[in-house]
């Protein structure tokens, strides 16, 4: 990674995920040799696929991994048992 252009390239993502649509602050980035690791909870498939989105854009040309996890927030299927 090119240090100076890609730390530049890392915090304009970091402040478009913050302040688009998807507003994901929950979204961790982390520079991990000469990659970039994006981790952490989104509420939901599509705000995943947008966070994806605007990594490919704004980090292209650098290796990025992901940890993005969606939470479930289905309800459950069955009562809880508290006996």
């Amino acid at each position: 990674m090119n240090g100076g252009e890609s730390e530049y390239r890392i915090a304009r993502f970091k402040e478009r995920l913050a302040r688009e649509e998807v507003a994901e602050l929950g979204v961790r980035v982390e520079v991990r040799g000469t990659a970039v690791l994006l981790s952490g909870t989104l509420p939901t498939a599509d705000h995943r696929d947008e966070v994806l989105r605007l990594a490919d854009t704004e980090l292209a040309g650098i290796p990025i991994r992901t940890d993005l996890v969606v939470a479930c927030a289905d309800p459950p299927d069955r009562p809880e048992d508290l006996s």
